[in-house]
C-alpha cells in the first residue's frame, strides 16, 4: 500500500482555482520529484497534502488515513515533514534551539542530525539569523528531521545556493535514501540531480497532473514538451 494517495485532488485560493485534479503516490521508501515550470502548482500542491490549504474536492490519504479534517499541526505529528521553500527558520534562535524546538522521539537525534550536516554541530550556539543561506538550509532540514517524519517534504532545497552547497544537501538527501529508507518529496528544477536520486515523477501543468512514470523514462521529448528544458 502507498504511503501518500492524493487523488484527483482541486484547490483554490478564494475565487481563484489553483488545482483541477492533482493524483500522485508515494511508497514506502520511494523518492517522488514533483515538477513542473514555475506557477504550475507544486507548492500548492505540497500545502494541501500538508493540510496548509484545503481541499475543494479530492483526497490525500497517509498510510490509509485521510487528512481532508486533520489540521496542519496533527498531520505534522502523523509523520509529514516538511522543508518550505524559503527555509524559515527560527532566526532570534540558536541553531541548537532550533533543532530541539520541534524534536520528537525517534531515530533523528541531534547527533544524527549532525552526523548528516557536521556544520551544524560547529554552528551550534551560533544564532540562525547569522548563518549563511546553505546553513539556514541545512538547519531547515535537520530541524524537519528531528520531528521524525514518516515523508520528508523538500520544496525547492537547493534554489539559491552555491554550487559547493548545493552539492552537499543533494549527498545528504542521496544519504537520505540509500540509508535510512525514508520517503522523500521533493520539488526541484535541477534535473541532473534529480535523475539521481529520484524513483519516479509527476509532472503539472495548469494545476493538472500531465505525465507520471519512472524517473528512467523521463526523456527528453517529455521534458522539451512539459518543462521547456
Amino acid at each position: 500500500m502507498s504511503l501518500l494517495e492524493v487523488e484527483n485532488i482541486t484547490v483554490s485560493y478564494g475565487a481563484s482555482q489553483a488545482l483541477f485534479g492533482v493524483s500522485a503516490r508515494i511508497d514506502q521508501g520511494e523518492v517522488l520529484a514533483l515538477l513542473g515550470r514555475n506557477g504550475m502548482g507544486k507548492t500548492t500542491t505540497i500545502k494541501a497534502i500538508c493540510r496548509l490549504l484545503p481541499l475543494g474536492s479530492g483526497r490525500v490519504m497517509f498510510d490509509g488515513s485521510d487528512l481532508a479534517r486533520v489540521p496542519a499541526h496533527k498531520a505534522a505529528r502523523m509523520g509529514l515533514g516538511l522543508i518550505p521553500e524559503g527555509r524559515r527558520c527560527f532566526t532570534s534562535l540558536t541553531v541548537w534551539e532550533n533543532l530541539h524546538a520541534a524534536a520528537r522521539k525517534g531515530y533523528w537525534d541531534y547527533s544524527r542530525v549532525g552526523s548528516l550536516f557536521p556544520r551544524l554541530i560547529e554552528r551550534r550556539d551560533q544564532i540562525a539569523a547569522s548563518l549563511s543561506g546553505g546553513e539556514q538550509q541545512m538547519l531547515a532540514i535537520g530541524r524537519a528531521l528531528m520531528t521524525n517524519p514518516r515523508l520528508l517534504i523538500l520544496d525547492e532545497a537547493t534554489e539559491g545556493l552555491a554550487p559547493l552547497v548545493r552539492a552537499e544537501i543533494w549527498d545528504a538527501i542521496a544519504a537520505l535514501k540509500a540509508q535510512t529508507g525514508l520517503s522523500i518529496l521533493l520539488v526541484d528544477k535541477s534535473l541532473s540531480e534529480l535523475r539521481e536520486v529520484a524513483d519516479r515523477a509527476t509532472i503539472l501543468e495548469r494545476g493538472v497532473d500531465v505525465w507520471q512514470g519512472e524517473m528512467a523514462a523521463l526523456s527528453e521529448q517529455i521534458t522539451a514538451q512539459h518543462l521547456g528544458i
